[in-house]
């Protein structure tokens, strides 16, 4: 587990062949990082979805559901990066106190429902998000970009100096994620192995404390 920690720590972090089965730890040329600063961005109809109290926020209440659901191919994704292997050493990261997940949760007609959520990893003053998912057909559309609101005003309340998203794609871009080369990452970690942040106690940030943070866009 020392070694994981050792390796996100310097920039690598794994990936599933779904060819193969084979897990290669990889380290792109170029990092996506989304900023805890006010360049982080949420539109104005996003904030409406916070605003409303839509979803139940929990933290680290369905840690192994969040992954499987991450995991599970999509209409518009049939292959994952999430295999066994990966999930089971995040198990061991998160019963160790070094992983932790975000739940969004609506009303059933049997209970409580898990409908979105994202994990990561602690790393210093880092936090090194994996993967997140929504379930919009069970009402929970933009549940996962809740959570990812929710998650920076966590990591900004704690000390967190980073949150890395690992490749940048048009769904993180629309919050203000961009692009640093590998070098710079890899010194903006070294920094933030050194400061260090406790993940701490999740509390749901409300809707008017969003509001007065978050850059309005």
């Amino acid at each position: 587990m020392r070694d994981t920690l050792v390796s996100y720590a310097r920039g690598w972090f794994p990936m599933c062949d779904p060819e193969t089965g084979v897990v290669h730890w990889v380290q792109p040329a170029q990092r996506g990082v989304i900023p805890l600063d006010e360049r982080f961005r949420v539109s104005r109809s996003l904030r409406g979805v916070v605003r409303s109290g839509r979803f139940r926020i929990t933290s680290n209440a369905a840690f192994r559901e969040v992954i499987r659901a991450c995991a599970a191919p999509t209409s518009s994704r049939v292959d994952t990066w999430i295999n066994d292997d990966i999930a089971e050493l995040f198990h061991l990261l998160h019963r160790s106190g070094h992983a932790h997940s975000i739940e969004a949760w609506v009303e059933g007609e049997r209970g409580p429902e898990l409908v979105g959520g994202l994990y990561g990893l602690v790393v210093g003053s880092a936090f090194c998000g994996e993967s997140m998912f929504c379930r919009p057909d069970r009402g929970g559309s933009n549940a996962s970009k809740v959570c990812l609101v929710h998650l920076v005003e966590h990591l900004r309340r704690q000390g967190f100096t980073m949150l890395d998203c690992q490749l940048l794609n048009p769904h993180l871009e629309q919050f203000g994620c961009y692009e640093m080369p590998q070098e710079a990452f890899a010194e903006r970690m070294e920094e933030a192995v050194k400061v260090g942040a406790e993940w701490g106690r999740f509390r749901v940030t409300e809707a008017a404390e969003v509001e007065d943070t978050i850059m309005k866009t």
